[in-house]
């Protein structure tokens, strides 16, 4: 199949979005389907406000159509609400022709965390946007329902998945933290206000509590908790082995729509500590880490859970079954002639 994705969200932005994508991607590559990629790198691009490191296309329409005309595509998926889906968005219905979606992010919530005004006043464009689409990729059943709650009824569950070879219990520990305190508590993401980071620097806990990640709350953070260790952004091998070397995985956001470093800390034989929210009711498992609105009791639990049970609970996150949901997701143009 010749399946075009347009995604705002891109390499080199570090995030479980764009690893979700790179990975479908490869893995559909592999698979021996065309797949063209619309994304930010391939057009003239401003930093997005409050998030320099995001790049937004400008003036993308034309670019966008020429692409997908040039590829001619049998499917197109829009991955992201930006201006390149948007671009894509006006092609696909401009011409009549099927298109998909993801939800990947509750953007919101965060734009109420930023601003301080209801989350609800930013869901009419999301609506807008979604709702042409034949199918909204959705990564849990409670964001389908929620999603549904919200008029977006059409969803197609596309489910998430980690680097087995990558993310496994064994192998080399981060050297940096050899000799640090236990227990060791890490919490890897990007360093954000929505990500709620410090109501888990701020719970009275013992041990090291070890950042992973970069962001615009960064320095913030730093200054107002010097006993924390920050390491900055870790990537492939050195990643896998910060996992490893924790003794309990903190995530304390409340607004992720899945949390893939859940799942790359589960992999890895390390138990999840977090809210009972929309993200970890749907990916942590009773052997896998504790759930509680007290983020100590959390920990304490997390703590006492077996790291092989653990990691065996990881394995169900693969890549190859969640790219076939991807694939069964998608609306090729051939079902609407065959319909007509």
């Amino acid at each position: 199949m010749r399946i075009a994705l347009v995604s705002d969200a891109w390499s080199p932005q570090v995030n479980g979005v764009v690893r979700t994508l790179t990975t479908t991607v490869a893995e559909l590559r592999r698979q021996e389907h065309a797949v063209e990629t619309i994304t930010p790198d391939g057009f003239t691009t401003v930093p997005c406000p409050s998030y320099p490191e995001i790049r937004l296309a400008i003036a993308a329409g034309r670019g966008v159509r020429r692409r997908l005309e040039a590829f001619a595509p049998d499917a197109v998926h829009i991955a992201t609400e930006g201006p390149l889906g948007w671009a894509a968005r006006r092609w696909c219905t401009g011409a009549g022709l099927p298109f998909t979606t993801s939800f990947h992010t509750r953007f919101p919530d965060y734009l109420a965390v930023r601003t301080g005004l209801p989350a609800d006043l930013f869901w009419a464009s999301l609506r807008r946007f979604h709702g042409r689409a034949a199918r909204v990729f959705v990564a849990t059943p409670m964001l389908a329902a929620e999603l549904r709650a919200r008029g977006l009824p059409h969803t197609h569950l596309w489910g998430r998945g980690v680097d087995l070879a990558l993310f496994r219990p064994e192998g080399e520990r981060l050297p940096e933290l050899a000799g640090v305190a236990g227990p060791i508590l890490l919490h890897v993401g990007r360093i954000a206000p929505e990500k709620n980071i410090e109501a888990f620097l701020t719970t009275n806990v013992s041990g090291t509590k070890v950042i992973v990640g970069d962001g615009p709350a960064l320095a913030t953070l730093r200054r107002r908790y010097p006993d924390a260790l920050f390491l900055g952004a870790l990537h492939g091998e050195r990643l896998a082995a910060a996992y490893r070397s924790a003794d309990a995985f903190v995530f304390p956001s409340r607004t992720d729509t899945f949390g893939l470093v859940m799942a790359e800390a589960i992999a890895s034989g390390t138990a999840v500590a977090a809210y009972p929210v929309a993200g970890p009711l749907d990916v942590v498992e009773a052997d896998s880490g504790v759930l509680d609105a007290d983020l100590a009791v959390a920990i304490a639990g997390a703590l006492r859970l077996d790291r092989a049970r653990v990691a065996e609970a990881g394995r169900q996150f693969d890549w190859a079954r969640c790219t076939g949901q991807f694939l069964d997701g998608l609306t090729p143009f051939s079902a609407l002639a065959q319909a007509a």
